[in-house]
């Protein structure tokens, strides 16, 4: 095997993995095949010592850190296949200038992270991490004490307008028509003077700050609002796992032991990629979590052959 960890996906998780991969003297190649889902976010929030740090600063400052590492190797590669062989994997994929590239590794941590999917409607993605946001904990104090609007239907939106009080009062649910909401979910939302709306969306429009100026509605009214927030349905950025067979979970999220090892054998997964919470501190503990792992098990299993 040429190396002994593949680590696909250069975001928190990925540079994470390898760093710890790479104090434990162990062979990484980092294959980074792009920007990472948080690209669009003018800032990363609650990442202890890079607060407000900007995204790309953050991947920069990780990459600046693999330096010191000798065994570690950073490359521009989309990963699109992997092949399971009996004593580790073979990747195969393309270099950033096109060509073809092959390699093999004894195991492989997936850190692909996820796309959000969008509301298909004017707005959406231009506004997309300035204002229109999915994230409260990210987002929520650079917008405190503006008028919030929450994008959804169901229990879903309701939730997101309650956890959203502690950084507003002023809260609308837009459900781009029938909400679906039960009665106790619009009693919920009157006690908390949560406004609600229920006419069709026709679009979201923005001003020239980049941030959202007001929902347009089909019926030519506007409502007023700074920031938009809602929980996007997610797909994996990667098929790689699902391709092998690997188990997903009801919403996509690739399976994961305790030991950050998915269903296939050898093949770890960490970050966004998995299911919990998502945030870049999270996925960067997660990456170290699987790291650890993953020198464990080739360390026993070195150690065990030498036996």
């Amino acid at each position: 095997m040429e190396y002994d960890v593949l680590v696909i996906g250069a975001g928190s998780a990925g540079l994470s993995a390898a760093l710890t991969l790479g104090r434990c003297r162990r062979r990484v190649l980092l294959a980074d095949g792009g920007a990472p889902r948080n690209a669009p976010s003018g800032a990363v929030h609650n990442f202890l010592t890079r607060d407000g740090v900007r995204p790309a600063k953050l991947l920069e400052l990780g990459r600046a850190q693999l330096a010191p590492y000798p065994t570690v190797s950073v490359q521009e590669l989309k990963i699109s296949e992997l092949k399971k062989l009996a004593s580790g994997f073979r990747a195969t994929g393309t270099t950033s200038q096109g060509h073809a590239w092959s390699g093999t590794a004894r195991r492989v941590l997936l850190a692909t992270g996820v796309d959000d999917v969008l509301p298909p409607l004017p707005g959406f993605r231009e506004l997309w991490g300035s204002g229109v946001l999915h994230c409260p904990y990210c987002h929520g104090y650079e917008v405190r004490d503006q008028p919030l609007a929450v994008f959804g239907r169901g229990k879903t939106a309701v939730g997101l307008a309650l956890l959203l009080t502690n950084w507003s009062s002023d809260i609308v649910v837009v459900t781009d028509g029938p909400g679906h909401l039960t009665a106790y979910g619009r009693q919920r939302l009157r006690q908390h003077h949560i406004g609600l709306r229920q006419e069709p969306v026709a679009g979201l429009v923005g001003g020239p700050d980049g941030l959202l100026r007001c929902v347009e509605f089909t019926d030519g009214n506007y409502l007023e609002r700074k920031a938009l927030f809602l929980h996007a349905p997610q797909e994996q950025r990667s098929s790689l796992a699902a391709d092998l067979g690997a188990k997903l979970n009801g919403k996509g999220a690739v399976w994961v032991d305790k030991n950050s090892q998915t269903s296939i054998p050898g093949l770890y997964a960490a970050g966004d990629t998995t299911p919990g919470q998502q945030q870049a501190l999270i996925a960067a503990a997660e990456g170290n979590k699987a790291a650890i792992c993953l020198n464990e098990a080739l360390t026993k299993e070195q150690v065990s052959s030498a036996g």
